[in-house]
């Protein structure tokens, strides 16, 4: 994600609190970019915490493992 995309992003949330509203390619246009910053988001805090490590009490350490369902 870039900041053209996040100017974008920003210019089509104001127009959409202006009395005209946005056009329906803009609101598709709108659904688009957020999907992609949510998807750019959540990458990045998932590379974060892959490089995460723990240091136990006796200064072991361990990478934070992926909590799976049932846990």
């Amino acid at each position: 994600m870039n900041q053209q995309q996040i100017d974008r992003i920003n210019a089509l949330a104001r127009k959409a609190k202006t009395p005209e509203g946005l056009t329906p390619e803009e609101k598709e246009e709108q659904a688009v970019l957020r999907r992609a910053y949510i998807d750019s988001v959540v990458g990045n805090l998932k590379g974060q915490l892959d490089n995460t490590v723990i240091v136990d009490r006796q200064g072991r350490r361990r990478k934070l493992r992926e909590k799976k369902e049932g846990d």
